[in-house]
């Protein structure tokens, strides 16, 4: 029987991350494996809380014995992560299969079934994710296009017939209705394949947090091992709880320096610099039309500039990653 290890990655969220691995828990009836949750270095007591509470229900020695493992650094979504599958089942074997569930996600009881059943029948596939959903079942959308040159002029223009001509290149087009191909998924509720992760390798541990999902489905996807959407498989998700994105004042430096790096590694600096040109021309069509519409501006403050100044400052001087720390206490703002 195919053995599974779930990994739940918590920052500063531990009652919700319990109540994450609790639903997890009830989705794994059935199915071989067990349960890690790694607090990522969140220094407000989560990991005792969470450690003390799966003690006091039991979950350490049950049939999906969950650990709490503490990273010693908060490395970010892609380090957390790939600490958590390092660790291995609890015999210090690798699981055929890993199923990274955000902290703030809660499955159905048939969810992580459903993802398991469709790379079992799906060889060829190396990753499939599930139907986000919010809590009042409104759709989350979570299933992209790979970012491009074209897809960043249309994200940004938000322009009828802009939209129409690029159409095949729109990063998000309208979610699936059944099972199926996509390029890339959220990393909210996603299995991969052990054997595709042993090949292409882990998280690239250069990302903070964005973009990380995105790079690994293309890695996969360059080596063969193509990503799926399993409208069967339904998650409950409240999304940003620890991460504060809707309610960004400015973008983080370290979401730019993702998004560049993402190009860079992807497709070249010279691509990299092209698609932010894109972006920023597209934006400025926008700005025109609000403008001219008396449309409020809803990207958050600065964002053309600080987009363009920090794209400007990278080809001068490269790239260079925001330090950990750095990054960490930039979460720590928005």
């Amino acid at each position: 029987m195919a053995r599974v290890l779930t990994v739940i990655l918590n920052w500063r969220t531990a009652q919700m991350t319990l109540r994450a691995a609790e639903a997890a828990l009830i989705a794994m009836h059935g199915i071989e494996g067990a349960l890690v949750i790694v607090d990522n270095d969140s220094g407000d007591g989560s990991f005792e809380v969470m450690a003390a509470e799966v003690a006091a229900r039991g979950w350490d020695h049950g049939p999906h014995r969950v650990r709490v493992l503490q990273s010693g650094r908060n490395g970010g979504f892609g380090a957390g992560n790939n600490f958590g599958i390092r660790a291995g089942l609890p015999d210090g074997t690798p699981p055929d299969y890993v199923y990274l569930l955000n902290s703030d996600a809660f499955p159905a009881p048939d969810a992580i079934a459903a993802l398991l059943a469709h790379l079992e029948n799906h060889p060829d596939t190396g990753f499939a994710g599930s139907h986000i959903h919010g809590e009042d079942g409104t759709p989350h959308h979570t299933a992209f296009r790979f970012p491009s040159i074209a897809g960043e002029f249309e994200q940004a223009a938000r322009f009828g017939p802009i939209s129409r001509l690029l159409r095949r290149a729109i990063v998000a087009p309208p979610l699936p209705q059944v099972t199926g191909r996509v390029d890339w998924l959220a990393g909210a509720s996603l299995m991969m394949r052990r054997s595709v992760l042993d090949r292409i390798g882990l998280f690239d541990e250069t990302f903070f947090l964005y973009f990380e999902e995105t790079e690994l489905c293309l890695r996969a996807a360059r080596a063969g091992w193509p990503t799926d959407y399993v409208v069967e498989s339904r998650v409950a998700h409240i999304g940003s709880a620890s991460t504060g994105m809707k309610g960004w004042q400015r973008i983080p430096r370290f979401w730019l320096d993702s998004r560049l790096y993402y190009y860079a590694k992807s497709h070249g600096r010279a691509y990299a610099l092209a698609a932010t040109a894109a972006h920023v021309a597209g934006g400025l069509i926008w700005r025109a039309r609000a403008l001219i519409q008396r449309k409020d501006f809803i990207d958050p403050a600065h964002y053309l500039g600080d987009m363009s100044a920090h794209a400007a400052a990278w080809a001068l001087s490269g790239f260079r990653p925001v330090a950990q720390g750095e990054a960490a206490a930039a979460a720590r703002r928005v």
